[in-house]
């Protein structure tokens, strides 16, 4: 294909693509540790349920236990990565994406609290916040105060927030475990484990990844992604080994050869996106999955994803699991606009799967059209 005259991939086209690399228009029995690498980890700010939905979206036979038992047995962790936000990733991506996104996460410590830590010895409280973390794990609630009882004009939140943002932290079990409840203690990922962080992590290998799982994409796409700037170089330096497209509106997009770009017809089958998911979260334009009328009921001013409900292949509305009184569940789905009996049908099912995993519940109701 020629760069100089790429072929042209419409909206739907594009939306087709993403759900064929987030196994969302198939479902797959890779094991749950492969598939949070080929994803390049699932958000995880609210513990616990988003990565276990997000993987249940994805595999057939999957249960918690097959998540649960990684995390104990520290095959995956929890760590602030992507966007300075927490990220389920395996041990291996932990110690290879933490160092590359550094700058991220320093940038947001420096807007948030720059103020609050000016003057200060950085690189002492670091020294001295890995010590206390690798004694013990700590809450941020804990290691605030420890710190500031040696710099007691300091904000014991603003010390605990730089320890999290200029050290590997990963929380520990029981967080993050279904079922299960714990303050989120932390210690660093070279402690937990037993292993250093990669001294030389490559930004071509993430980006390559990325359009792996979340491509046909451009620079500003892989950017909203992983928070870094100046990636259109990066882009630009893999381009000989990369195809290029345009979408609709003229943009340049790059791909792998070889990743699956299905026929914009090919059916998508209903599914219910966990709350926080990345396919919502990993572009400039979220178009291709996400109708931007939409966009405002899907992700609240306060920050909240609520889980979503595709329907050939677009958001076309939101889901929740609420609890009554007595500890029954209900699924319940708020649409955005109607829905066939097909779909409504098929909505029921996946609602239902959901509410097995979950352990059980009285029903999946669905509401009239917003």
């Amino acid at each position: 294909m020629s760069p100089a005259d790429p072929a042209v991939l419409s909206t739907r086209a594009l939306g087709r693509a993403l759900l064929a690399r987030q196994h969302l228009l198939a479902r797959t029995t890779m094991a749950p540790a492969a598939m949070i690498e080929h994803l390049g980890g699932l958000q995880a700010q609210a513990a616990p349920q988003p990565p276990y939905l997000g993987l249940l979206a994805r595999l057939d036979g999957f249960t918690p236990e097959q998540l649960s038992g990684p995390i104990e047995r520290r095959e995956v962790v929890r760590i602030a990565l992507q966007r300075s936000t927490i990220h389920l990733v395996t041990a291996e991506d932990c110690l290879t994406l933490r160092p590359l996104v550094q700058p991220v996460l320093a940038k947001g410590l420096l807007s948030n609290y720059g103020k609050l830590l000016a003057g200060l010895d950085l690189d002492a409280l670091v020294a001295e916040a890995r010590v206390l973390l690798e004694e013990r794990p700590l809450t941020f609630q804990e290691l605030g105060p420890l710190l500031a009882a040696t710099r007691p004009d300091r904000d014991p939140a603003a010390l605990a927030q730089a320890a999290r943002c200029l050290l590997p932290l990963v929380q520990v079990p029981p967080r993050g475990l279904w079922g299960r409840g714990g303050a989120a203690a932390h210690t660093t990922a070279e402690a937990w484990l037993g292993r250093p962080l990669d001294p030389a992590p490559s930004l071509d290998a993430l980006a390559l990844r990325y359009l792996a799982a979340f491509g046909p994409a451009r620079a500003a796409d892989l950017q909203k992604w992983c928070g870094l700037t100046g990636l259109a170089a990066v882009l630009k330096r893999l381009a000989p080994q990369l195809v290029t497209f345009r979408d609709e509106q003229g943009r340049l997009l790059y791909d792998l050869p070889d990743a699956p770009r299905p026929d914009a017809d090919t059916p998508a089958p209903v599914r219910l996106v966990a709350p926080f998911d990345n396919l919502l979260l990993s572009h400039a334009d979220r178009t291709r999955v996400l109708p931007e009328e939409y966009r405002g009921r899907v992700m609240t001013p306060n920050g909240i994803v609520h889980g979503s409900v595709l329907l050939d292949g677009l958001v076309a509305g939101r889901w929740e699991l609420t609890e009554s009184r007595g500890g029954g569940r209900t699924l319940v789905v708020h649409p955005y606009g109607s829905v066939s009996r097909a779909d409504r049908s098929a909505v029921e099912e996946e609602g239902e799967r959901v509410l097995a995993f979950a352990g059980g519940g009285e029903a999946v109701r669905i509401e009239a059209a917003e």
